[in-house]
């Protein structure tokens, strides 16, 4: 049996928050400090299983000393900082960048985005029927999972997953620049004709349901998706012999999606496409047996 290397202990250091004196890995970061103390500060585009890419900016804080406000995802903790995380200034930049995001996507789908608007009191109208909108229909090329770029806020976490962070095919990146920019397969080839091979990380790491499973986005257009109704069960995919956990998502006794836990130490996530997809022969199987 292979004995398990030990790590060395991982060194704390101390800060404060909002005035309360806290202790946090050297290695963490405010975010991580942030939530540990059971502080909410939003964040879209920080995922935790891929590198921060600090795009979003919803996450900021202002740092004692420092000029600008900190991005908490990715500003890693220091010895003696003074971080602030609910202050005049940070409000009104969430504000600003609430109001920015709504105004030109469609975050309808994007978990407590409108709660976060409401609390932060932003006014994505105020820009008005001008805005810069992307107005672009749902890409429904494959029978898998469907791109609804009016939802994307180019957070660029589908392109790290599908890149050198996890899955190295590289089907997918940002083409055009400045509000020209987008997410797009090389040559803005369709899907199918890609190099994508369907293994859905994309979809797993995706924050605002600009890639959803195509059962998830039929079932909302039809008015049957909910949440509230489903029921979450890991196992372990039969598939083959790694032993990716798989967390299957049910509705109304049926299977609508499948999910993987992030914290799992063999897919961190990830999944390929039997084990993303390949769930309808249980269900062909159910109703056989019925």
């Amino acid at each position: 049996m292979t004995a398990i290397p030990l790590r060395p202990p991982r060194r704390l250091v101390d800060l404060t928050l909002d005035g309360e004196p806290v202790r946090a890995p050297e290695d963490s970061t405010l975010l991580d400090a942030c939530r540990a103390a059971g502080k909410d500060v939003p964040t879209l585009c920080q995922g935790d299983t891929l590198t921060p890419k600090n795009a979003c900016r919803v996450c900021v804080v202002e740092v004692e000393g420092a000029r600008t406000l900190a991005p908490a995802c990715s500003r890693r903790v220091e010895q003696g900082m003074e971080v602030r995380t609910d202050t005049e200034r940070a409000r009104h930049s969430r504000k600003v960048v609430l109001e920015l995001l709504a105004s030109s996507t469609d975050l309808s789908t994007t978990p407590r985005a409108a709660e976060w608007i409401e609390e932060y009191g932003a006014e994505p109208d105020r820009f008005g029927a001008d805005a810069a909108r992307v107005d672009e229909e749902p890409k429904v090329d494959n029978d898998l999972y469907v791109r609804d770029y009016d939802k994307c806020i180019l957070c660029y976490k589908c392109v790290d997953a599908c890149g050198d962070q996890w899955q190295n095919t590289f089907a997918i990146a940002v083409a055009g620049r400045g509000f020209d920019a987008r997410i797009s397969t090389e040559h803005d080839a369709p899907l199918t004709d890609s190099a994508c091979v369907y293994c859905g990380n994309c979809i797993e790491v995706c924050p605002t349901g600009a890639l959803s499973f195509k059962t998830e986005f039929d079932m909302r257009a039809a008015g049957a998706w909910d949440e509230s109704a489903q029921t979450e069960t890991t196992t372990v995919c039969a598939y083959c012999g790694v032993g990716c956990n798989l967390t299957l998502h049910v509705q109304d006794n049926e299977i609508v999606k499948v999910t993987s836990p992030h914290d799992n130490p063999v897919t961190h996530g990830n999944l390929c496409i039997k084990g993303r997809f390949g769930y309808q022969h249980v269900q062909n199987h159910a109703q056989n047996r019925d």
